[in-house]
């Protein structure tokens, strides 16, 4: 990957994450993951000179690689540490997952777009990035592979799915980007007890609508 990951590349990351840390990402741990993930080798050939800009991009199948302040944010508040079971529901461009892989996290991810699921199957393993990939719907989870220490949705949702609510363990948090289409309210829900669960709210953002089913 060295020679795909040029020191030029590596400057503006760094660029990129002293911009994070003054729009007030604070969490170290998320700042050193997004220097060292390559953004540039996630994106459209036609994208990347933009790699490294604070914006979301078309990556195909109308998805979008998330903004990287997003990436950070939603990260930022799943707090996740080394060795727990995350399960990310969209998988994408694979940007997000292979952030939480470099924060050592045990990662499982959900994409319904088989052309996202097969291009991010390509790509990740062939940066030296290896989550447990699955093709299905992200509504459902992974009930047979749960429970969860995290979960993580980067789709916005109208309500929060049932299933994901069950396959988060005990002390588990998930963080969804929750509302209408228009924008979503990003949203952290701590299980507490075995029907329990508490609700925080930490401000608007705009992604694209969490689907049900699969698409060819």
């Amino acid at each position: 990957m060295d020679s795909l990951d040029s020191l030029r590349h590596q400057g503006l990351r760094k660029r990129l994450v002293d911009g994070l840390r003054i729009k007030g990402i604070k969490d170290q741990n998320v700042l050193d993951a997004i220097a060292r993930v390559p953004r540039h080798l996630f994106m459209d050939s036609s994208f990347v000179r933009f790699a490294y800009k604070d914006q979301a991009f078309p990556i195909g199948a109308g998805q979008t690689i998330s903004q990287p302040y997003t990436v950070a944010f939603q990260t930022m508040l799943l707090q996740v540490g080394p060795n727990e079971k995350v399960l990310e529901v969209g998988t994408g461009s694979g940007y997000q997952a292979a952030v939480l892989l470099e924060m050592g996290a045990n990662v499982y991810t959900v994409e319904r777009q088989r052309e996202l699921y097969l291009k991010a199957q390509q790509l990740l393993p062939g940066l030296g990035y290896y989550p447990k990939f699955f093709y299905g719907d992200g509504y459902k989870g992974l009930p047979t592979y749960g429970p969860f220490d995290r979960i993580i949705v980067t789709a916005g949702a109208p309500v929060i799915p049932d299933g994901l609510l069950r396959q988060l363990r005990t002390d588990g948090r998930l963080v969804i980007p929750l509302g209408p289409s228009e924008k979503q309210v990003m949203t952290v829900v701590t299980r507490v007890g075995e029907d329990d669960f508490r609700k925080e709210l930490h401000g608007t953002f705009v992604f694209v609508p969490l689907l049900k089913g699969t698409e060819k």
